[in-house]
């Protein structure tokens, strides 16, 4: 299975946050991960990362911020490159998607979760 190296925007070091399931989940199936947050911690042995970086080679970016939280990374987001954007329940963004779309990346309504626990991701 290919590994698809994926951002997770909007993790939390919260076990009750699906951003923190995600980005087990995500390490669990080998996938690299990289959690961006707003505050420091960590997932495992994932660090909570809080600064915008200029990651290399994202292949996916799963959203866990609502649309009016999404404008600022809107800029961020196209920087990387990604292939695709999943958007989680709840994360849903027109806006975003259009922009993506004119950008080639492909967008995704889906749960991450869900995703990898029937072998779609």
């Amino acid at each position: 299975m290919e590994k698809k190296k994926t951002l997770v925007i909007g993790a939390s070091a919260n076990p009750a946050r699906y951003s923190y399931l995600a980005v087990q989940k995500l390490a669990a199936h080998q996938h690299p991960v990289i959690a961006l947050g707003i505050r420091k911690g960590n997932i495992g042995n994932t660090e909570i990362e809080i600064e915008k970086k200029p990651f290399e080679e994202i292949d996916t970016i799963t959203l866990y911020i609502n649309p009016s939280r999404q404008k600022e990374y809107y800029d961020y987001i196209l920087g990387l490159r990604p292939k695709r954007i999943i958007f989680n329940p709840g994360t849903e963004n027109d806006e975003l998607y259009a922009i993506a779309e004119k950008n080639g990346i492909k967008t995704m309504e889906a749960c991450t979760l869900v995703l990898l626990s029937i072998g779609q991701y």
